[in-house]
């Protein structure tokens, strides 16, 4: 593959800084990483430079990611963003701002590689096939096994931290991808944002009713998923449009044989 991602890592830390820019800076899809010890310096950067991507340390002083991100996504042109820190506590605000991917601290060197090729994919997918292709099978590595979870046999995703758990009829599989991700290359299959935590595939759902623990739900086989106020009226439009196609109620035990159960 012929390099051609720019991009910009902003860490306040210098070891951590240095580190990552040499990581990426060996990988085939990038010819050329810029770095910036703050916000500050990232964003007088941008606007001098055109960058594809950019690695986004959450905690700084001055201006921290957040604020770096928040600037990058009023750009015509948007870089692909990547938080990167010691901490979960930012996951559901960063999936919000639109991240491609969030890395924790210490950084493997595998993880990033995972990074950079879903952004060389999203950016550039002509001459590959399609991201929702590449994930019509999901392989799953647990260490001792691998599962083959098909796309069509999830019926919700379920954002935890830097993975998401897939919730399939006969179980749950973990897997270290971002909802943000899945909800872009999913949505042809009908895979709709119902939740800031949550996705649900849209022929899987049998009902919508409201509880008095959790408010309105959409029920699936697999279990109900919780729908926010802000994602219901959506949600219900595209239930109707499903209902007039014929696209409700796929069944629970229509299943191919071999699927694999629920991983640890």
């Amino acid at each position: 593959m012929r390099p051609e991602l720019r991009v910009l890592v902003v860490e306040d830390e210098s070891s951590t800084r240095q580190e990552m820019a040499a990581l990426l800076e060996d990988m085939p899809e990038v010819s050329e990483v810029l770095v910036a010890p703050n916000g500050a310096t990232a964003v007088r950067l941008l606007g001098t430079r055109t960058i594809d991507a950019a690695f986004l340390d959450i905690l700084m002083p001055g201006l921290d990611g957040m604020d770096v991100a928040r600037v990058l996504t009023v750009m015509s042109d948007p870089p692909s963003i990547v938080f990167v820190t010691a901490s979960e506590a930012h996951a559901v605000e960063a999936f919000g701002i639109g991240a491609v991917d969030y890395l924790l601290k210490p950084i493997r060197p595998e993880r990033l590689a995972e990074a950079v090729g879903r952004i060389a994919q999203l950016r550039n997918p002509s001459g590959h096939s399609s991201p929702a292709e590449d994930l019509h099978v999901v392989q799953i590595d647990t260490g001792r096994r691998t599962v083959f979870v098909k796309r069509d046999d999830v019926q919700f995703v379920e954002a935890q931290g830097d993975y998401v758990r897939l919730h399939t009829a006969e179980g749950t599989h973990l897997i270290r991808l971002s909802l943000s991700y899945l909800e872009e290359v999913w949505a042809a299959a009908g895979f709709v944002r119902v939740h800031r935590g949550f996705l649900i595939a849209i022929p899987w759902v049998r009902d919508l009713r409201v509880t008095s623990s959790s408010g309105l739900v959409a029920g699936t086989p697999a279990g109900d998923v919780p729908v926010s106020r802000r994602h219901g009226r959506h949600l219900r439009a595209r239930l109707l449009e499903a209902a007039k196609r014929d696209q409700l109620g796929r069944s629970a035990t229509a299943r191919p044989p071999g699927t694999a159960k629920e991983q640890p």
